[in-house]
């Protein structure tokens, strides 16, 4: 079992804007410290509060971060592709690690009225965005007449090495998409560990209809790992009963060390590979914290 960890991206309208990018700059730095496996931030647009974007606050984190993987989620229906592809060669050249590539359909109206896009054609934008992106990374020059229309794409610089395409998603045709057209699936954060355990065995299913046998399958999860389980419950728990972003109170993880590393074996159990953390706590202390003893949780599942 690896463990990553997706920064959280977003701060509440309040924030002081270089304080939030501070803030992502400490964490990524108690992530590489802790020896997590994985480095990614989110995208999102048109926000009512601070979100940072992905492309420039990876970048910058990328200076806290060692040789593992890292990457970022691209909601590919609202992005160029041409503009993505060479987002992402650039990326890829500024640290040692392989590049990876989440991906999600994305939602909202209001998000997509504001980056020109239409709910309604998001999927089939979605996979064409995917075949052209990976093509020009390739090094092949792409043109397209289907829903983005362009000429003679090409990226320079590229990634030295193949970008891999993690596809989220948490409905059954999402999740046969991932296994036919990913190179992994990336379960999301609301799911019980009922539902986690019967969502990874239709993915297996899928990659065998499409002849495939995927290395890679990941779940994200939001956490806190405490001084102990009391600790973790007053802080963690409090805020997952509050109703903490309408998940199921059992799909957030917190507890001691030996709680957390115990929940992690679980998910290792049922076959995934990857734990992706998002922090369910905002406090900072209280974060860089928790990153100290996840260092600890790593020692227990590794």
């Amino acid at each position: 079992m690896k463990i990553g960890v997706s920064l959280t991206s977003s701060f509440s309208a309040g924030t002081d804007g270089r304080a939030g990018a501070r803030m992502m700059i400490e964490r990524a730095g108690a992530a590489r410290r802790a020896g997590l496996d994985s480095l990614f931030v989110g995208d999102h647009h048109a926000t009512p509060g601070p979100y940072y974007q992905n492309v420039p606050i990876l970048a910058r984190c990328l200076a806290e971060w060692g040789d593992a993987p890292y990457g970022a989620l691209f909601l590919l229906p609202l992005w160029n592709p041409v503009l993505l592809a060479e987002q992402v060669g650039t990326l890829a050249t500024l640290a040692p690690g392989r590049f990876i590539v989440q991906t999600g359909l994305g939602d909202g109206e209001d998000q997509f009225a504001a980056m020109g896009a239409r709910v309604k054609a998001r999927v089939s934008m979605f996979e064409e965005s995917i075949d052209l992106v990976r093509r020009m990374l390739r090094g092949e020059v792409v043109s397209s007449s289907g829903r983005f229309q362009f000429r003679d794409g090409r990226v320079s610089p590229r990634p030295a090495e193949a970008v891999h395409f993690w596809l989220g998603g948490t409905a059954e045709p999402a999740i046969d998409r991932a296994a036919r057209l990913g190179d992994a699936w990336l379960a999301s954060p609301g799911l019980t560990p009922k539902q986690a355990s019967a969502l990874i065995g239709y993915y297996k299913d899928r990659c065998r209809a499409h002849g495939k046998a995927p290395a890679t399958i990941a779940i994200r999860r939001d956490i806190y790992v405490g001084e102990s389980d009391a600790e973790a419950d007053k802080v963690g728990g409090t805020r997952v009963r509050g109703g903490y972003r309408g998940f199921s109170p059992d799909a957030p993880v917190y507890g001691s060390v030996a709680a957390v590393a115990a929940k992690f074996r679980e998910l290792a159990q049922m076959g995934y590979t990857d734990v992706i953390i998002r922090h369910l706590v905002d406090d900072q202390a209280q974060v860089l914290a928790s990153y100290i003893r996840l260092a600890e949780v790593r020692k227990a599942v590794a």
